[in-house]
């Protein structure tokens, strides 16, 4: 599939299995060149169809440029074998264990996202020997404390009882600054990757992760990204992880989406390049147009530089015309430009 490029030329993105326990098959995508950099899955995952996203692959194919990027989806989910039993932060600390020693990767670097970064963390802790750097992003110690009992038990109730309205509701916080596209495919791929009763064992497992007892043991460099109007984990519990795990250091971003490809991933990716000693501080690598705009966003920058407003525009793609106008706002802050007319000429030559 084409994901953009990479170094000139396309990324190839490949699917394996390796084997866990109880002959339980564990399937992971390489993507990329370089020394490993592993993202355990976070919620729940399916690499084809997360592959098939442009948000995703904008996300992923800058770190695929100085990385060999590892996914996996997790037991029960996409590609991967049930697991025998209820999974745990312990079992998915087992699983990346088991994905890492298939590798043969003695030591490489950890990306932990959402509900992934206890796991991560966790790891790190227990094999601190094995992880080089360690970036969580959405994370939190206390799976307890992201809701109110209430909220909890209702949003559990909602996703066994409804799965396509729970699907939907689900998709609005996690992806909150995305794209309609980008929100409708996420919801496509929960409810085409998980039955409600799993969906709401995994809900569950986030709601009942903790990892505050073993945080004072992390001895790995951390880098703690959240977004400061996060949905789904509210940012204080991401300022309260950096202050529990030593010499962590925090990055607070902007925006709304839980996700790192949801809303504007460049500043976030620039932010684990340079904790990952790819990239000096205040200093980025030049990005080709496919890395510094999703596809869509380029549609939209092409329609910009044909003198379209934002009216227009939305007609054109068949979207509202306030997704156009957040379309043409992220554009220009990616670019770091403040008018449409600078985007214009942005996009008059980014072929030069």
């Amino acid at each position: 599939m084409d994901g953009g490029m990479v170094g000139g030329r396309e990324p190839r993105f490949e699917i394996r299995f390796c084997a866990a326990e109880g002959g339980a098959r564990i399937a992971y995508a390489t993507v990329g060149d370089g020394p490993l950099l592993i993202v355990p899955p976070a919620w729940i995952s399916h690499l084809e169809l997360w592959w098939q996203d442009p948000a995703v692959r904008a996300f992923l194919v800058p770190l695929a440029a100085h990385r060999t990027v590892v996914l996996y989806d997790k037991p029960g989910c996409g590609l991967s074998d049930p697991w025998p039993c209820r999974q745990t932060v312990d079992t998915d600390v087992r699983v990346l264990r088991t994905v890492a020693g298939h590798l043969r990767q003695e030591r490489f670097d950890l990306l932990g996202v959402s509900t992934a970064a206890a796991a991560s963390l966790a790891f790190a802790v227990r094999h601190p020997e094995r992880v080089g750097r360690l970036i969580v992003y959405g994370g939190y110690a206390d799976g307890r404390q992201v809701a109110s009992p209430e909220v909890r038990a209702a949003l559990l109730g909602m996703v066994r009882a409804h799965w396509g309205l729970g699907s939907d509701v689900l998709a609005d916080i996690f992806m909150a600054d995305a794209d309609a596209d980008t929100r409708e495919h996420f919801t496509r791929l929960q409810r085409g990757t998980a039955t409600a009763e799993f969906a709401c064992e995994l809900l569950d497992q986030c709601y009942q992760a903790c990892v505050v007892d073993e945080l004072a043991g992390v001895v790995t460099p951390t880098l703690v990204l959240h977004r400061r109007g996060d949905r789904a984990i509210p940012y204080r519990l991401g300022r309260d992880l950096a202050a529990r795990i030593p010499g962590a250091r925090l990055m607070t971003l902007p925006g709304r989406g839980h996700f790192p490809w949801a809303g504007d991933s460049a500043p976030l990716v620039d932010a684990v390049l340079e904790h990952l000693g790819e990239t000096a501080p205040g200093r980025h690598a030049p990005r080709s147009v496919d890395d510094v705009l999703t596809p869509r966003q380029r549609q939209v920058a092409a329609l910009v530089a044909d003198g379209l407003s934002n009216r227009q525009i939305a007609r054109r793609l068949g979207i509202e015309e306030r997704s156009a106008e957040g379309h043409v706002e992220r554009i220009r802050r990616r670019l770091d430009v403040r008018s449409r007319a600078q985007v214009a000429a942005w996009w008059a030559r980014r072929d030069t």
